[in-house]
């Protein structure tokens, strides 16, 4: 397997270590901002919308990413976190979650785009494919990592474990031997998802770009993304289970996206008897028109 560290630096007591983590996820987080910026400038806005926004959103995205995985991590019932706060911020020993980058990195993009005045319709239906660009990117550090991965399988896919990064249930090597037990790896599997659901929204956003509303490829994020993380978590044994109800926050959220994202979606066409876009429709022919004009 490949060394998670790519270099170690040491001058006295100082030491610094680049891990390819680090380096995988930037590179997802760069790709993502360059494609994005690119489609926002095909649609008529200003590329340095996204490059100007990016320092804001990565730093609420590694906070929003940090606690949020803390949170889970204490939900699920592990009190490290409790029992010494201090490891909250130890950041480098590992433990952030995707939900929460996007959940504070949306937040801090938001008030950016608010305070500068920026169509969010346009921003956000040009960013929303390419987040799942840049997921599948950051995907491969978990590889790497040997994490994320799912139960043992003897399909020709599977993928060799260490033994010092198994779960616990998998440590046992009389039962599942290290050199011949593969694991599902669920990680891949996202990846793939991910690709797939970003190619199609980008094709329903270039075929039908004159029909369809604003917010009509966020939406459709939304809905593919939960959907396929709800189907890929039922492969994460790693996940802790809310109590009561069987299932694993992540699954829980990302089934909550899934719905939240399709009542949006038909809402937006007004195919269901209540609408959250009255008054909409002629503001946003009116705005697709002036930037034909232009």
């Amino acid at each position: 397997m490949i060394d998670p560290i790519i270099f170690t630096i040491k001058i006295g007591t100082f030491q610094f270590s680049l891990h390819w983590y680090g380096v995988i996820v930037m590179l997802g987080v760069s790709v993502a901002a360059w494609l994005s910026g690119r489609e926002v400038k095909r649609r008529g806005g200003d590329v340095n919308w996204i490059w100007d926004s990016l320092f804001y959103i990565l730093i609420a995205g590694v906070i929003g990413a940090r606690l949020w995985y803390v949170a889970v991590s204490t939900i699920g019932g592990n009190p490290q976190y409790l029992q010494n706060p201090l490891s909250i911020f130890n950041i480098p020993a590992g433990g952030l979650h995707i939900y929460g980058a996007f959940l504070f990195g949306g937040i801090a993009f938001l008030i950016y785009a608010r305070r500068q005045k920026l169509d969010l319709w346009l921003l956000i239906d040009s960013i929303a494919p390419n987040l799942l660009i840049g997921q599948a990117i950051g995907r491969i550090a978990n590889f790497i990592n040997q994490e994320l991965y799912g139960p043992p399988t003897t399909l020709p896919w599977g993928i060799p474990i260490d033994a010092q990064h198994r779960l616990p249930m998998y440590q046992d090597l009389s039962q599942f031997p290290e050199a011949t037990t593969r694991f599902h790896p669920t990680f891949a599997y996202e990846m793939v998802w991910n690709i797939l659901a970003a190619t199609l929204l980008v094709w329903i956003g270039r075929k039908f770009e004159r029909k369809i509303r604003p917010g009509t490829i966020f939406f459709g994020w939304m809905v593919l993304a939960g959907l396929g993380r709800a189907i890929i978590e039922t492969w994460r044994p790693d996940q802790p289970i809310l109590a009561g109800i069987g299932i694993s926050t992540s699954r829980l959220v990302a089934l909550l996206l899934f719905i939240t994202g399709g009542i949006l979606l038909l809402s937006r066409y007004h195919m269901l008897p209540f609408s959250f876009w009255k008054d909409q429709p002629e503001l946003e022919l009116q705005s697709e028109a002036e930037r034909m004009d232009e």
